[in-house]
């Protein structure tokens, strides 16, 4: 079996582990690019109200962090492999629940939201961390590749053949197949994962410790609070873009052609940041990507049109890479340098997810306000425009930050390498770390 995998992968060190994570990481990734956005819409057409949307997906943010705190808990203390079964187990249970429930899917919206975000946060906790644990220095550069490549691909094609499916069909049936689809997709990943050996852990969990460090270490607070403005700004885009897309056009395909428009720029814009992007220019880039995301904004605010929100999907696909990339790098050399970042790298994980989905629930609870207490033609323009610019707002703190100061005493602690992480864009529905 090694030997056949070592020929076909290129790679002597891969062994069946490394693929089977692999293909759950595809399995997941198809799976949300089919399905994640389309669930907004399926809601939208039953209740036709965005406070609805909104308080579905505050469910998913708030449910996300907590079950990040617990998950992180269960990884350090009992087995990483029952935490990532659990996450694609609760995933498998939402796609259930929405196709149960229906043409009632609108009533159960506090439900469907929690069972997302407590499955994101098992799911993402479990495959970062075994994704140090299964892959050795010599094959991560192979996986994060790899996983990069499905990843890239699952959101071109994903969106746009569920939109087709969709627009093809009548009524619901269209969704009732796409999220039956993804259903599969997760039964799939459970499955696979009783093919990972299990690796049970007994250890301390210093949650706390770890969040009090922001107060030690001035790099990793910059972090932090860098994370909270990145969270406002996702948390009402990631549904706002797609419901516009669907009110403009009342077309499922053509928010598939907006993701797979979006999708194609991206993966060659980050193919491009990642091999031109220099340490030394990381402070700029971060700036110049937050002027075009918050300029994006002002082209749909304003006047709304498919065209406009095509133009939006190109620009955000140009700005996210040139902000993303040096943001992650410049993140995870922060967080390889704190303290202890070798034994307490679950925490640091966690507590960064903790900032940035309240950001996203500060977000959230902003656009319920505006929504409810002026109206949605004028209260979403408003609220986009604030929460616009909090990409723009980490550059504040970011310029503040110097990656070179080091603790001699901790350099033995560097062992933090990059993760797969997936690339978020404005309507994408998804949770990234």
């Amino acid at each position: 079996m090694n030997r056949f995998l070592q020929k076909i992968t290129g790679h002597e060190e891969v062994n069946k582990e490394i693929v089977f994570l692999l293909l759950i990481g595809g399995l997941y990734s198809l799976s949300i690019a089919l399905s994640n956005t389309f669930v907004n819409i399926y809601i939208w057409k039953q209740s036709g109200e965005f406070t609805d949307i909104a308080l579905y997906n505050l469910a998913v943010v708030v449910m996300q962090p907590l079950t990040f705190i617990l998950a992180g808990k269960w990884a350090k203390k009992i087995d990483r492999i029952i935490v990532l079964r659990l996450g694609v187990i609760f995933l498998s249970f939402f796609y259930l629940t929405v196709l149960v429930s229906g043409d009632n899917a609108a009533g159960f919206l506090l439900l469907l939201g929690g069972l997302l975000g407590i499955g994101y946060g098992f799911y993402w906790l479990a495959f970062n961390v075994l994704t140090f644990e299964i892959t050795e220095p010599e094959t991560r550069d192979f996986f994060n590749g790899f996983f990069g490549v499905l990843t890239s691909l699952t959101g071109m094609i994903g969106p746009i053949l569920a939109g087709w499916i969709i627009s093809s069909l009548q009524a619901f049936t269209g969704y009732t197949t796409i999220f039956s689809i993804s259903l599969g997709l997760f039964v799939g990943a459970v499955l696979l994962s009783l093919l990972i050996k299990r690796r049970p852990a007994h250890g301390t969990y210093s949650f706390k410790r770890i969040l009090q460090e922001r107060k030690n270490n001035p790099n990793w607070q910059r972090i932090l609070h860098a994370s909270f403005f990145q969270g406002l700004r996702e948390g009402s885009f990631l549904f706002v873009i797609s419901l516009w897309v669907y009110i403009t056009t009342n077309s499922e395909l053509a928010i598939g052609t907006f993701g797979l428009v979006n999708s194609g720029i991206a993966f060659v814009f980050y193919f491009l940041a990642t091999k031109f992007i220099k340490p030394a220019h990381r402070l700029k880039t971060i700036l110049i990507g937050g002027l075009m995301l918050y300029g994006s904004v002002f082209l749909i605010i304003f006047d709304l049109s498919f065209q406009r929100l095509i133009m939006y999907a190109v620009v955000i696909a140009i700005a996210y890479p040139i902000l993303l990339v040096p943001y992650m790098s410049i993140t995870y050399d922060v967080i390889g340098k704190a303290w202890k970042a070798a034994d307490m790298r679950i925490e640091y994980i966690v507590v960064r997810e903790l900032y940035l989905n309240s950001g996203r629930v500060v977000s959230i609870l902003l656009f319920l306000v505006f929504v409810t207490f002026i109206n949605e033609e004028s209260g979403i323009p408003i609220v986009l425009a604030i929460t616009g610019a909090g990409h723009l707002i980490i550059y504040f703190f970011f310029k503040g930050i110097d990656v070179k100061s080091e603790n001699p005493n901790e350099m033995k602690e560097k062992v933090y390498s990059r993760m797969p992480s997936r690339r978020l864009t404005d309507g994408e529905g998804g949770s990234p770390i």
